[in-house]
């Protein structure tokens, strides 16, 4: 389903129509990411990943390892004292 149409310009730039910066939420400044899926051209605000993908590219195929949040908690705190420590 088409949403609009859009000119390419002799630069080779295009305007995106308020409809779609609406449904996108982008406005000046924004970013937006091209992406090629075989016939296709996927555009999206960069930025815009689900926690599926973001899963998927920090652990690559294995799961991670189990953690309590007390566990967790004090992994924190100590990056935070690490962190935050006077040099």
């Amino acid at each position: 389903m088409t949403i609009a149409h859009s000119k390419v310009t002799a630069q080779g730039q295009i305007s995106v129509p308020a409809e779609v910066r609406r449904k996108l939420g982008i406005g000046p400044g924004s970013v937006l990411e091209w992406e090629e899926q075989g016939e296709m051209v996927i555009v999206r605000r960069a930025g815009r990943f689900s926690s599926q993908e973001i899963h998927q590219a920090l652990f690559a195929g294995k799961a991670p390892a189990f953690r309590s949040v007390a566990a967790m908690k004090e992994g924190v705190r100590r990056y935070t004292r690490k962190r935050h420590a006077r040099h």
